[in-house]
Protein backbone atom coordinates (compact mmCIF):
# COMPACT_ATOMS: atom_id res chain seq x y z
CA UNK A 1 0.00 0.00 0.00
CA UNK A 2 2.74 2.57 0.40
CA UNK A 3 4.19 1.73 -2.71
CA UNK A 4 0.93 2.19 -4.78
CA UNK A 5 0.28 5.41 -2.42
CA UNK A 6 4.56 6.57 -3.33
CA UNK A 7 3.62 6.25 -7.18
CA UNK A 8 -0.12 8.03 -6.57
CA UNK A 9 1.81 10.98 -5.26
CA UNK A 10 4.54 10.69 -7.78
CA UNK A 11 2.00 11.51 -10.49
CA UNK A 12 0.99 15.06 -9.66
CA UNK A 13 4.61 15.49 -10.20
CA UNK A 14 4.19 15.29 -13.97
CA UNK A 15 0.29 16.47 -13.49
CA UNK A 16 1.76 20.14 -15.11
CA UNK A 17 3.05 18.73 -18.26
CA UNK A 18 -0.33 16.58 -19.67
CA UNK A 19 -1.90 19.19 -22.05
CA UNK A 20 1.62 19.58 -23.68
CA UNK A 21 1.89 15.06 -23.99
CA UNK A 22 -1.25 15.80 -26.76
CA UNK A 23 1.41 17.12 -28.86
CA UNK A 24 3.26 14.30 -29.76
CA UNK A 25 3.73 13.24 -32.60
CA UNK A 26 4.48 9.58 -33.95
CA UNK A 27 8.46 9.09 -34.33
CA UNK A 28 8.92 7.82 -38.05
CA UNK A 29 5.06 7.97 -39.52
CA UNK A 30 6.40 10.42 -42.60
CA UNK A 31 5.92 9.10 -45.48
CA UNK A 32 9.47 8.58 -47.48
CA UNK A 33 11.00 10.72 -49.49
CA UNK A 34 9.77 9.13 -52.70
CA UNK A 35 6.73 9.87 -51.51
CA UNK A 36 5.71 6.40 -51.39
CA UNK A 37 2.95 5.29 -48.67
CA UNK A 38 3.69 3.31 -45.94
CA UNK A 39 2.26 0.14 -44.31
CA UNK A 40 0.50 1.43 -41.10
CA UNK A 41 2.94 -0.19 -38.81
CA UNK A 42 6.32 -0.01 -40.35
CA UNK A 43 8.60 -3.49 -38.97
CA UNK A 44 11.60 -2.69 -37.43
CA UNK A 45 14.01 -5.22 -35.09
CA UNK A 46 16.66 -4.81 -32.68
CA UNK A 47 19.83 -5.75 -34.45
CA UNK A 48 21.27 -8.44 -31.84
CA UNK A 49 18.46 -10.70 -33.45
CA UNK A 50 19.69 -11.31 -36.78
CA UNK A 51 21.84 -14.37 -36.20
CA UNK A 52 23.31 -14.50 -39.29
CA UNK A 53 26.93 -15.01 -40.47
CA UNK A 54 28.51 -12.80 -42.36
CA UNK A 55 29.26 -8.79 -42.48
CA UNK A 56 26.64 -6.21 -41.04
CA UNK A 57 25.51 -5.96 -44.83
CA UNK A 58 25.15 -9.37 -45.00
CA UNK A 59 23.00 -9.16 -42.00
CA UNK A 60 21.23 -6.18 -42.84
CA UNK A 61 19.96 -7.80 -46.18
CA UNK A 62 19.18 -11.00 -44.62
CA UNK A 63 16.80 -8.47 -42.41
CA UNK A 64 15.40 -7.12 -45.24
CA UNK A 65 14.81 -10.16 -47.06
CA UNK A 66 12.88 -11.16 -44.21
CA UNK A 67 9.92 -8.40 -44.36
CA UNK A 68 11.61 -6.01 -41.95
CA UNK A 69 11.88 -1.80 -43.14
CA UNK A 70 14.36 -1.02 -40.16
CA UNK A 71 16.46 -1.87 -37.67
CA UNK A 72 17.71 -0.89 -34.23
CA UNK A 73 21.29 -0.49 -33.15
CA UNK A 74 22.79 -0.62 -30.00
CA UNK A 75 24.60 2.85 -28.81
CA UNK A 76 26.94 3.61 -28.06
CA UNK A 77 30.11 2.28 -29.60
CA UNK A 78 28.68 1.33 -32.72
CA UNK A 79 30.80 1.77 -35.66
CA UNK A 80 29.24 4.85 -37.86
CA UNK A 81 30.86 4.42 -41.12
CA UNK A 82 30.40 0.54 -41.39
CA UNK A 83 26.69 0.92 -40.31
CA UNK A 84 25.71 3.53 -42.42
CA UNK A 85 27.76 1.91 -45.48
CA UNK A 86 25.24 -1.30 -44.54
CA UNK A 87 21.87 0.37 -44.42
CA UNK A 88 22.83 2.06 -47.58
CA UNK A 89 23.67 -0.98 -49.31
CA UNK A 90 20.59 -3.12 -47.99
CA UNK A 91 18.35 -0.60 -47.93
CA UNK A 92 17.34 -1.41 -44.42
CA UNK A 93 16.82 1.85 -42.53
CA UNK A 94 18.28 2.46 -39.14
CA UNK A 95 15.61 3.98 -37.43
CA UNK A 96 16.63 4.56 -34.18
CA UNK A 97 18.87 2.90 -31.46
CA UNK A 98 18.83 0.74 -27.96
CA UNK A 99 20.82 1.84 -24.81
CA UNK A 100 23.42 -1.10 -24.77
CA UNK A 101 24.35 0.03 -20.95
CA UNK A 102 20.80 1.12 -19.62
CA UNK A 103 20.44 -1.89 -17.48
CA UNK A 104 23.94 -2.28 -15.96
CA UNK A 105 24.72 1.81 -15.49
CA UNK A 106 21.55 3.28 -14.03
CA UNK A 107 20.01 6.78 -14.43
CA UNK A 108 18.42 5.39 -10.78
CA UNK A 109 21.95 4.28 -9.39
CA UNK A 110 22.51 5.50 -6.15
CA UNK A 111 26.04 6.62 -6.84
CA UNK A 112 26.60 9.80 -8.82
CA UNK A 113 29.13 8.69 -10.66
CA UNK A 114 27.55 5.51 -11.62
CA UNK A 115 24.19 8.47 -13.23
CA UNK A 116 27.27 10.84 -14.30
CA UNK A 117 28.27 7.70 -16.60
CA UNK A 118 24.75 6.96 -17.38
CA UNK A 119 24.42 10.64 -18.71
CA UNK A 120 27.55 9.64 -20.59
CA UNK A 121 26.32 6.61 -22.40
CA UNK A 122 23.07 8.23 -23.06
CA UNK A 123 24.52 11.84 -24.72
CA UNK A 124 27.21 9.35 -26.55
CA UNK A 125 24.08 7.16 -27.84
CA UNK A 126 21.92 10.25 -29.05
CA UNK A 127 24.71 11.48 -31.05
CA UNK A 128 25.77 8.34 -32.98
CA UNK A 129 21.95 7.51 -33.65
CA UNK A 130 21.94 10.78 -35.43
CA UNK A 131 25.12 10.11 -37.60
CA UNK A 132 23.64 7.22 -38.84
CA UNK A 133 20.70 8.30 -39.45
CA UNK A 134 17.81 7.16 -37.09
CA UNK A 135 15.13 9.37 -34.90
CA UNK A 136 15.45 7.74 -31.33
CA UNK A 137 16.82 6.01 -28.81
CA UNK A 138 15.14 3.77 -26.77
CA UNK A 139 15.64 4.16 -22.56
CA UNK A 140 15.12 2.07 -19.59
CA UNK A 141 15.22 4.63 -16.80
CA UNK A 142 16.49 2.75 -13.93
CA UNK A 143 15.50 0.33 -11.46
CA UNK A 144 13.13 0.59 -8.45
CA UNK A 145 15.87 -1.45 -6.56
CA UNK A 146 18.49 1.63 -6.53
CA UNK A 147 15.68 3.83 -4.07
CA UNK A 148 12.67 4.85 -2.65
CA UNK A 149 10.29 5.29 -5.81
CA UNK A 150 10.91 9.40 -5.15
CA UNK A 151 14.21 8.76 -5.25
CA UNK A 152 14.24 6.54 -8.50
CA UNK A 153 11.55 9.30 -10.30
CA UNK A 154 13.78 11.77 -9.51
CA UNK A 155 17.66 10.54 -10.91
CA UNK A 156 16.09 9.26 -13.55
CA UNK A 157 13.97 12.79 -14.29
CA UNK A 158 17.21 14.25 -13.58
CA UNK A 159 19.36 12.14 -16.17
CA UNK A 160 16.58 12.54 -19.33
CA UNK A 161 16.27 16.53 -18.49
CA UNK A 162 20.16 16.76 -19.18
CA UNK A 163 20.20 14.76 -21.73
CA UNK A 164 17.59 16.53 -23.49
CA UNK A 165 19.97 19.79 -24.53
CA UNK A 166 21.69 16.75 -27.21
CA UNK A 167 19.01 15.29 -28.06
CA UNK A 168 17.51 19.14 -29.05
CA UNK A 169 20.85 19.45 -31.07
CA UNK A 170 20.66 16.11 -33.04
CA UNK A 171 16.21 15.90 -33.20
CA UNK A 172 16.87 12.31 -31.60
CA UNK A 173 14.12 11.47 -29.42
CA UNK A 174 14.23 9.67 -26.22
CA UNK A 175 11.92 7.15 -25.96
CA UNK A 176 11.05 5.65 -22.63
CA UNK A 177 10.43 1.63 -22.69
CA UNK A 178 8.06 0.27 -20.29
CA UNK A 179 9.65 -3.27 -18.46
CA UNK A 180 10.32 -5.36 -15.92
CA UNK A 181 11.90 -2.75 -13.65
CA UNK A 182 9.91 -2.57 -10.50
CA UNK A 183 9.04 1.38 -11.29
CA UNK A 184 5.92 3.03 -12.23
CA UNK A 185 3.97 -0.08 -11.54
CA UNK A 186 2.99 -2.78 -8.85
CA UNK A 187 5.66 -5.62 -9.34
CA UNK A 188 2.79 -7.72 -6.77
CA UNK A 189 0.01 -6.35 -7.85
CA UNK A 190 -2.61 -7.83 -10.02
CA UNK A 191 -3.38 -7.50 -13.87
CA UNK A 192 -5.48 -4.66 -13.21
CA UNK A 193 -3.33 -1.80 -13.27
CA UNK A 194 -3.32 1.50 -14.21
CA UNK A 195 -0.90 3.21 -16.81
CA UNK A 196 -1.47 6.49 -15.43
CA UNK A 197 1.51 7.37 -13.56
CA UNK A 198 4.05 5.93 -16.65
CA UNK A 199 1.92 8.89 -18.45
CA UNK A 200 2.60 11.07 -15.92
CA UNK A 201 6.13 10.28 -15.70
CA UNK A 202 6.29 11.19 -19.50
CA UNK A 203 4.18 14.49 -19.27
CA UNK A 204 6.76 16.16 -16.56
CA UNK A 205 8.95 17.16 -19.00
CA UNK A 206 6.93 18.87 -21.44
CA UNK A 207 8.78 17.74 -24.20
CA UNK A 208 8.49 16.37 -27.89
CA UNK A 209 11.45 14.62 -27.50
CA UNK A 210 10.05 12.39 -24.38
CA UNK A 211 8.17 9.57 -25.16
CA UNK A 212 7.25 6.32 -24.81
CA UNK A 213 8.53 2.90 -27.04
CA UNK A 214 5.61 1.13 -25.89
CA UNK A 215 6.18 -2.48 -25.21
CA UNK A 216 2.62 -4.31 -26.05
CA UNK A 217 4.04 -7.74 -24.25
CA UNK A 218 6.38 -6.75 -21.58
CA UNK A 219 2.99 -6.10 -19.07
CA UNK A 220 0.47 -8.19 -20.54
CA UNK A 221 0.83 -9.55 -16.79
CA UNK A 222 0.31 -6.24 -15.00
CA UNK A 223 -2.89 -4.81 -16.89
CA UNK A 224 -4.99 -4.47 -20.22
CA UNK A 225 -2.80 -3.56 -22.64
CA UNK A 226 -5.49 -2.28 -25.11
CA UNK A 227 -6.81 0.18 -22.39
CA UNK A 228 -3.27 1.15 -21.93
CA UNK A 229 -2.76 2.42 -25.46
CA UNK A 230 -5.83 3.98 -24.50
CA UNK A 231 -4.92 6.11 -21.48
CA UNK A 232 -0.87 6.69 -22.85
CA UNK A 233 -2.55 7.47 -26.29
CA UNK A 234 -0.06 10.11 -28.47
CA UNK A 235 3.13 9.71 -26.29
CA UNK A 236 3.22 6.23 -27.78
CA UNK A 237 5.76 7.01 -30.65
CA UNK A 238 7.16 3.85 -31.35
CA UNK A 239 6.77 0.43 -30.38
CA UNK A 240 7.97 -2.78 -29.19
CA UNK A 241 6.46 -6.12 -30.14
CA UNK A 242 6.44 -9.94 -28.00
CA UNK A 243 4.21 -12.25 -26.94
CA UNK A 244 3.40 -13.25 -22.87
CA UNK A 245 1.43 -15.97 -21.47
CA UNK A 246 -0.17 -15.37 -18.49
CA UNK A 247 -0.76 -18.48 -17.91
CA UNK A 248 2.38 -19.75 -17.78
CA UNK A 249 4.00 -16.43 -16.53
CA UNK A 250 6.41 -16.39 -19.65
CA UNK A 251 7.16 -14.29 -22.63
CA UNK A 252 6.43 -16.16 -25.81
CA UNK A 253 6.21 -16.06 -29.47
CA UNK A 254 4.27 -12.85 -30.74
CA UNK A 255 1.52 -15.12 -32.10
CA UNK A 256 1.62 -17.44 -29.06
CA UNK A 257 0.96 -17.02 -25.05
CA UNK A 258 -2.84 -15.20 -24.77
CA UNK A 259 -2.03 -11.62 -25.50
CA UNK A 260 -5.05 -9.78 -26.83
CA UNK A 261 -4.30 -8.98 -30.29
CA UNK A 262 -7.06 -7.87 -31.68
CA UNK A 263 -8.53 -5.44 -28.62
CA UNK A 264 -4.73 -3.81 -28.79
CA UNK A 265 -4.67 -3.43 -32.69
CA UNK A 266 -8.32 -1.90 -31.90
CA UNK A 267 -6.74 0.68 -29.56
CA UNK A 268 -3.69 1.31 -31.71
CA UNK A 269 -5.95 2.61 -34.79
CA UNK A 270 -8.28 4.40 -32.24
CA UNK A 271 -5.23 6.63 -31.13
CA UNK A 272 -4.40 6.77 -35.16
CA UNK A 273 -0.93 5.49 -34.17
CA UNK A 274 1.28 4.81 -37.13
CA UNK A 275 4.77 3.99 -37.38
CA UNK A 276 7.78 2.01 -36.35
CA UNK A 277 6.96 -1.31 -34.82
CA UNK A 278 10.21 -3.71 -33.14
CA UNK A 279 10.39 -6.86 -32.68
CA UNK A 280 11.90 -8.05 -29.51
CA UNK A 281 11.94 -11.92 -29.28
CA UNK A 282 14.55 -14.62 -29.88
CA UNK A 283 15.99 -14.01 -33.24
CA UNK A 284 18.12 -16.16 -35.54
CA UNK A 285 18.98 -17.43 -39.22
CA UNK A 286 16.74 -15.66 -41.94
CA UNK A 287 14.22 -18.66 -41.61
CA UNK A 288 13.30 -17.48 -37.97
CA UNK A 289 13.58 -13.75 -38.78
CA UNK A 290 11.02 -13.94 -41.87
CA UNK A 291 8.46 -16.13 -39.02
CA UNK A 292 9.02 -13.34 -36.84
CA UNK A 293 7.88 -10.42 -39.31
CA UNK A 294 4.85 -12.79 -40.23
CA UNK A 295 3.61 -13.35 -36.38
CA UNK A 296 3.96 -9.21 -36.38
CA UNK A 297 1.86 -9.31 -39.29
CA UNK A 298 -0.29 -11.99 -37.81
CA UNK A 299 -1.14 -10.23 -35.05
CA UNK A 300 -1.40 -6.46 -35.75
CA UNK A 301 -1.73 -6.62 -39.51
CA UNK A 302 1.03 -4.14 -39.96
CA UNK A 303 0.62 -3.60 -43.67
CA UNK A 304 -2.96 -3.59 -43.90
CA UNK A 305 -3.66 -0.02 -43.36
CA UNK A 306 -7.29 0.19 -43.30
CA UNK A 307 -10.16 -2.05 -41.46
CA UNK A 308 -13.42 -2.24 -42.60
Amino acid sequence: MRRRKAIQTMGVLGAAGALSSTALRHVGAEKPASGEATDWLRKTLKVGMINVKGSLEDKFRAAKAAGFEGVEVNVPGIDIEEVKQASRASGLIVDGSVGGTHWAVRHSDPDAAVRAKALDNLKRGIEETAAVGGDSCLLVVGHGKDGTPEEVYKRSSDGIRAALPTAQKHNVAILVENVWNEFLYDKGGDSDQSAEPLAQYIDQFDSPLVGLQFDLGNHWKYGDIAGWVRTLGPRIKKLDIKGFSRQTNKFTKITEGDVDWPSIEAALREIGFNGWCAAEVGGGDAERLKEVADNMEAALHCSVNQIR
